[in-house]
């Protein structure tokens, strides 16, 4: 949980939204094959998984469970304009979450969830996922807010997520910058 002089994850939501986006615009057109720290999944794998969870939020903020939801966004989610999808997709995703409150209960793969923790979830994912697509497409990753990234790194921390089974194995890293902390903590080579 955030202590009382940090902004709650769904405010930091909006900031993590801005970078990921700022790391998509840059993808080059040759990029979309390329592997990413994710060793299962190349840039568009990746922006895929990302798109179809930012497509599942907006109807499980307003109630709807994963039953309801199914295999709507199973497969490409993406067609042929990857960015423009990306886009859109995350309009829908920032308004949902502006209008959700964090005691909104989810219902997610685990069981039923206070919107809060939903929020956690889904800031670590678009931090982490813009540090690799970036590094994925060769591009410059224009640094996530500070805070986000000191948020993020707490609450895999305090969450004990480092070696998690959706993450690889921790990577030790001698850096003190955070976010090369984060990505170590979560199986990545800083």
């Amino acid at each position: 949980m955030a202590t009382p002089d940090e902004a709650p994850a769904r405010e930091l939501l909006q900031e993590g939204f801005d970078h990921f986006t700022r790391v998509v615009h840059q993808l080059p057109d040759d990029a979309w094959t390329n592997q990413t720290p994710c060793t299962d999944w190349t840039v568009r794998d990746l922006l895929n998984h990302v798109t179809a969870e930012h497509l599942w939020a907006p109807r499980l903020l307003a109630g709807e469970t994963m039953a309801q939801v199914g295999d709507a966004y199973d497969g490409d989610v993406l067609g042929d304009d990857p960015e423009g999808t990306w886009d859109t997709v995350e309009i829908a995703s920032r308004e949902a979450w502006a209008a959700a409150s964090d005691d909104t209960t989810v219902d997610l793969s685990f069981g039923p969830t206070p919107a809060g923790e939903y929020a956690e979830q889904m800031l670590l994912d678009l931090t982490v996922h813009a540090w690799d697509l970036a590094r994925g497409a060769g591009v410059p990753d224009d640094t996530p807010d500070p805070a986000a990234v000191l948020h993020v790194l707490a609450y895999v921390r305090d969450n004990n997520l480092a070696g998690a089974s959706v993450f690889g194995p921790p990577v030790e890293t001698s850096s003190d910058n955070p976010m090369d902390q984060l990505v170590a903590l979560l199986g990545r080579k800083p």
